[in-house]
């Protein structure tokens, strides 16, 4: 077996979405959805015109390519469209500990249920063939919408890191902790596979 950097980028795919570890191609169909504002509100970056699209996926490929996250495009089969992305981040192997995060969805996609089927199967990688222990997230205080959405994929809530990192606009984010354990994993897996087709939420 390798190691969670070289097993983690891998092709997967339910009947509504499908993943795919990111190449230099994705980068005109990323930017098709990219270039909204709005998405990037609680983010690190801000993504306004072509040219910071441009920066973001540079950096987000190299990362890729480095081993520093596992980053998968998100295709909706619904509509054949790429969707956005999430990755797997902070691999921790030794203490069986991943991060899903940098997600994001294009307008359009958000509030359709794919944040909950694409991180349904980026929870299921983690458990059932990379072994791990606790996947984490992290969010913005602020973010809400978020927030709802990962209480809706049954990941509980930690608490609150103050003062985490410095954000674009000035201000120092507070971030909020949450996590889904390996035992919880059954009964989680089981609330996502009864979800609904099409849910209210927002990515995370």
């Amino acid at each position: 077996m390798g190691t969670w950097a070289v097993e983690a980028p891998v092709v997967l795919e339910n009947e509504h979405v499908r993943l795919h570890p990111l190449t230099a191609a994705d980068r005109d169909g990323l930017r098709e959805v990219a270039l909204a504002p709005e998405i990037w509100r609680y983010f690190v970056t801000r993504i306004e015109t072509p040219a910071d699209y441009e920066a973001f996926f540079e950096a987000t490929l190299a990362d890729h390519q480095a081993g520093r996250r596992a980053v998968f495009v998100i295709i909706d089969k619904r509509t054949g469209r790429t969707a956005g992305s999430m990755s797997f981040g902070n691999l921790a192997e030794a203490d069986g500990r991943l991060e899903i995060g940098w997600s994001w969805l294009g307008l359009d996609f958000q509030g359709r249920g794919v944040n909950r089927w694409a991180k349904y199967l980026l929870l299921q990688h983690a458990f059932e063939r990379l072994g791990a222990l606790r996947v984490e997230f992290k969010t913005d205080e602020l973010n809400q919408q978020a927030r709802a959405g990962l209480r809706k994929i049954g990941a509980r809530e930690e608490g609150t890191l103050r003062s985490f990192n410095p954000m674009p606009d000035g201000r120092r984010r507070n971030a909020v902790f949450y996590s889904v354990l390996r035992e919880e994993w059954p009964d989680v897996k089981g609330q996502l596979a009864r979800a609904p087709r099409v849910v209210r939420q927002g990515s995370a």
